[in-house]
């Protein structure tokens, strides 16, 4: 399951992070205790208390004392807004630039994105029968 290059506890982290942005885990709903992620993933309970940690601090999580771990109200839009300062930051921002090197003019972007460019559609794919 937690198979990628970085720590153990950030893929954790990260997995919640998703499931909250997806809608998987909504605002109040208890998450699975460090004692149950252990046993169902295999892995250290402080493994697991260091991505709640973690969550915690970032307001995705917070804690009912002797209740566990909860999804903070306000979770997913705060996911949201550092998920999509991040895209045009790191994702549109640099590909504005490379457009503007190239000397792509905003009214051809536009047109792109809204398929109406009958020279660069954007490319699709499906799948062949």
């Amino acid at each position: 399951m937690f198979d990628g290059p970085e720590p153990i506890y950030l893929q954790i982290a990260q997995m919640i992070r998703a499931q909250v942005l997806a809608g998987e885990l909504a605002e109040e709903e208890q998450v699975m205790s460090t004692t149950q992620f252990a046993t169902t993933f295999r892995i250290n309970p402080a493994t697991a208390a260091k991505a709640f940690a973690g969550l915690v601090d970032e307001g995705v999580l917070y804690k009912r004392r002797g209740l566990g771990m909860f999804v903070a109200p306000g979770a997913r839009e705060r996911l949201l807004d550092h998920h999509r300062k991040a895209y045009f930051d790191d994702v549109l921002a640099p590909a504005l630039a490379q457009a503007d090197l190239l000397g792509i003019s905003t009214d051809e972007l536009v047109a792109y994105v809204l398929g109406t460019d009958d020279h660069h559609q954007p490319t699709t794919t499906t799948e062949e029968p």
